[in-house]
Formats: structure tokens, sequence, C-alpha cells
């Protein structure tokens, strides 16, 4: 099949390949010469682990290619994929649809024959009814049909969950749709990947209950790690005992920082906006909202708690900085609290990302870059890890210990042993566990400034 994939981003550019690698003909178009022309030279705009080699080799193929030009593409396309941003509007909280609307407009006028136009960007209910009469009214003649077909993808295994789906939700009100959509999915139909048909507004909602659940759950175990900690328990060791149980599953119920990302922050406000319009208040995600936003600073206090409660003119070492690991996404990342939260008290902050410090740059002040690890732990007062790299996970606690002005480490990913941190001599600060803050010796905080 020919496809036109509108938007060459994170959903565009993954999607796009995945289809071509399925042996689909896939042109992905965006507005922006410059990623064009760095796509076409086989420059990849984002990290995502496999995605250079899959876009290597199917535009080597002959199956993938990327353009400037809209109404090419689309007017020789059977299937035209809107995958194109949807971010948080300012001021409300709404999400921003100016660019799907901008899309179907350019769809409709440069449409051909009978076409399948897809929505696969995050779009609240009743957009695709939106896109549907900005198709008619701009193209009376225009023979399409306007699907939801909204992704499930994670930033650092986007590859493996186009390929791999736990489920393909499609939503369509015209069933002409659907052999085209089986067309689609074939070889994935073909494996027994699950293809749910469902109403279109049913799909769009599908989206946002998917998200707005897991952000649920993530600040649901957050919370109860703040009680394991007054209470004396293992949020650890809570989290797998209630992740046994069938109906609950072990899946984000990793306590840590708070979530971010692309999609659970922008996604659950325009939930919470959703239901305010339509007077059906999601309460529990408005809470969910508003906990894990609280929750960013508080790991920064929890930083400043770890080392003595004072860290005015100190230097404070973060491990990770993008939301999670693998990936250079920085959106709404926990660390942008936390990194504003210790400059406001006073600390100097050095930071190590393997892959998101270029992007960082670009959203935190004042911030000095190491140029590893260890770099980051040469002389601060306390090392913080923020985001699980693979890299972090095994580090020479010895060398650590010898760097550090004072040896601290906190670990807001639950990722070392206590045992294994004090046997290096380290004070160990974890996440849901009744740690105690250390006390500082006074005369050893006086050498190491």
């Amino acid at each position: 099949m020919k496809i036109a994939m509108i938007g060459a981003g994170y959903v565009g550019l993954v999607s796009g390949a995945c289809f071509s690698d399925f042996g689909h003909d896939v042109v992905c178009i965006d507005i922006s010469e410059d990623k064009i022309a760095r796509l076409k030279r086989g420059e990849i705009p984002i990290y995502e682990p496999g995605l250079e080699t899959l876009v290597e080799t199917n535009a080597r193929a002959g199956r993938l290619s990327f353009t400037t030009d809209l109404n090419a593409a689309v007017a020789d396309a059977d299937v035209v994929f809107i995958a194109v941003g949807t971010p948080s509007r300012r001021g409300d909280g709404h999400a921003d649809l100016s660019y799907v609307y901008v899309a179907a407009a350019d769809i409709a006028r440069a449409v051909t024959g009978f076409t399948v136009i897809v929505t696969k960007s995050t779009v609240p209910v009743g957009t695709g009814d939106a896109v549907e009469r900005i198709i008619a009214d701009t193209n009376p003649d225009a023979d399409c049909v306007v699907v939801s077909n909204p992704e499930f993808l994670r930033e650092g295994a986007a590859i493996d969950d186009f390929k791999r789906p736990d489920r393909i939700v499609v939503g369509l009100e015209d069933d002409r749709a659907r052999p085209v959509m089986e067309e689609v999915y074939r070889p994935l139909y073909l494996n027994q990947a699950p293809l749910m048909f469902t109403g279109r507004r049913t799909a769009e909602l599908i989206k946002y209950a998917a998200n707005g659940f897991l952000a649920m759950k993530i600040t649901f175990i957050n919370e109860i790690a703040d009680l394991c900690e007054k209470a004396g328990g293992d949020v650890q060791a809570v989290a797998r005992g209630i992740g046994l149980d069938n109906r609950i599953g072990a899946k984000f119920l990793n306590a840590g920082p708070g979530y971010g990302g692309s999609c659970f922050p922008k996604d659950t406000l325009a939930l919470v906006k959703t239901g305010q319009d339509y007077e059906a208040p999601l309460r529990l995600i408005e809470t969910t909202v508003a906990v894990n936003d609280t929750r960013k600073r508080a790991m920064g206090r929890k930083v400043i708690a770890a080392c003595g409660g004072d860290v005015r003119g100190k230097t404070i070492g973060l491990l990770g900085l993008t939301f999670k690991p693998e990936t250079d996404d920085m959106r709404d990342a926990p660390s942008i609290a936390i990194v504003q939260t210790l400059l406001d008290a006073g600390a100097r902050v050095r930071a190590y990302d393997p892959e998101g410090m270029e992007m960082a740059k670009t959203v935190l002040d004042g911030v000095e870059y190491g140029a590893d690890a260890y770099d980051v732990a040469r002389g601060a007062e306390c090392l913080v890890l923020v985001t699980e790299w693979n890299q972090f996970r095994s580090l020479d606690l010895d060398r650590v210990k010898s760097l550090l002005a004072s040896p601290v480490l906190v670990d807001l990913r639950n990722v070392y042993r206590r045992a294994e941190v004090e046997k290096a001599g380290l004070a160990y600060i974890s996440i849901g566990r009744s740690d105690q803050v250390p006390v500082l010796d006074p005369v050893q905080t006086d050498a190491a400034e």
C-alpha cells in the first residue's frame, strides 16, 4: 500500500519506518526543510534505539522516503496518517489541535480518489468528527473516510512496541475503512496481534484512558512510597506483593521522582480538561496531576535534606536528566523541577546524561555538565541518581566515594542495594524505604567546602 505520513517527529518517523519495514511504500512529510534534509542524509533527529538502522535499511530499499511536498505524497496515497504534535495549549491545558486541523485542510486540498485518513496523533474525543468536517468544508468532493488509530509507543522501546503490540485500536464510522486498515496492519494481524475495531470516539477515549490510568498507577505507588518511608515499610516489597495480583499487575509500580515525558503530562491534563468540558469531572486524574507536579519539587527537597538541610554554595551531582532511559526527551522530566529546587536553594548543579544533555541545555539554565558519572561526582556534596540509565547501575562505588566531598548517594530510582552502598562507605538514601537522613560531620563538611 502507499502511505503518506504527515509529521516526521517521534510518532510519524517510528510509524513510517515500521510500516515501510512491513513492505508498504511510505512517504514521511514535514514542513521543516532542515529536518527533511537531515533525514535524506540518514541523520535521525531523535534518539530511539534501532531507529537509525530501520530508516537506513528501508530508505535504501526504496520503501521509505522523505519530502516537504505534501500535495504529491497525499495525491498518490491510499492511506494518509496525521502524526503531528498535539502539545498542551498555553494558558488552559487543552490539547492544541491547530497542527491537526491544518493538516486536515491540506490533505483535503490534495487528496484524489478514495482515501482513508487516519489520525495517529493523540487527540481528545471528538477530534475525528472535526477533521471530517474540515475535509468536507475544504473539499466537498473528497471521497475520504476518517479513522482514529492511536499509538501506544513507549520511548526507548517504540519499535518493539510497534511490531509486537498488545493491541491495535482502530476507530471508524464507515466500514469501507476496515479492509484498508486490515491490509495496513496485515503483517501484525497474521501474527495474531489483537486488531480491535471500535467507534471513532471510543478509540480516541481509549488512548487517553490508558495513559491516565498508567499515570495514576505511577502516582499511587509514589504515594505508597512516602507512606513506607514514614511507617517503616519497603515500597519495592509492597509493589511486588500487590503486583503479583493478576488484577493489578507488576508494571508501572516502580516508585520514583514522578512521571514526565511527551505523553503522560499533557495527556492527563487534556483528559482533565475534556472531563470538565463534558461536565464529567475526572477527580482521580485531577489529583494525579496535582500530586505528580508536587512530587518533583519534593525530590529536590529530599536531596537538600540528605545534605543536612543546607546546600547553599555546595555542588550537587545529578546522574540522568531525561524523563526515562533510552531517550533524549526532556519534556516535563522530573530533573527539571529537581534542578530548579536545588538552584533556588543556592546549590551548584553538575549533571551528566548519556543522550539528553544537548536537549537539557535548551530547558535548563545554570547547570554545569560533566563528561561522565565520575566527573559529576568529583567534589560534589551529594550524588543523585535521577534517571536509571544502564551505565549508572554498576558504578564503581569505591571510586565514587573517593571523589565525593561528602559520601552521600541519593538513589531516586532504587537501583542499588543498601548493603553494597554502605559497604563502600556511602550514606544511602532511596525511595520508599525507612532510610534515616544522614547527619553529616560538620568538620567533614567544612573540609569538603
